[in-house]
């Protein structure tokens, strides 16, 4: 999805790629509703064509703050797993990394709210065995699906023969 193939080391490969569930773009589409809805009123109500063009350009900075950023965030954030390491990738303009080798991480759990059980997302709690503690990764879709691959790589690779890794 985000992830480049060049990021990826000798052998490692793609078992999860994902961003937020699109649930968070539900109150920028609500904002998007409410300005524009604010701006037609505005404009049919009121005579004054500069009132009606200072409301218009402050209908304009409002989706871009409310709607735009938010969108540009949703685009941005992403989530991947490997057979090595969990990498999360956010910012628009300065763009900013998390890698978390799967041999640090000591439990994954996950939570999940009404809301969240019925759009079929939830929060991936990742605990690690650096000095972050956990990483909360919210409104991951599919997040039994994702918790039961990353659990799977976990076993494969707590489970793995002693003899292959020292050879």
């Amino acid at each position: 999805m985000a992830l480049s193939k060049d990021l990826l080391n000798e052998g490692e490969s793609i078992v999860v790629d994902t961003r937020t569930h699109p649930k968070a773009l539900l109150l920028p589409i609500l904002a998007l509703v409410v300005l524009l809805a604010v701006g037609v009123f505005v404009q049919s109500a009121v005579d004054n064509g500069v009132v009606t063009k200072v409301v218009w350009v402050v209908v304009a900075l409002g989706i871009v703050w409310f709607v735009v950023r938010p969108a540009l965030i949703w685009l941005t954030a992403t989530y991947t797993v490997t057979t090595r390491r969990l990498i999360t990738r956010h910012g628009v303009i300065t763009r900013r990394g998390h890698d978390i080798p799967l041999s640090r991480v000591s439990d994954v759990a996950y939570e999940r709210d009404l809301i969240d059980r019925l759009l079929g997302c939830g929060t991936l709690v990742i605990s690690d065995a650096s000095t972050h503690g956990q990483v909360a990764l919210p409104d991951i879709p599919h997040i039994e699906d994702t918790h039961r691959r990353i659990q799977e790589l976990l076993h494969d690779l707590h489970s793995g023969d002693p003899r292959e890794e020292g050879a």
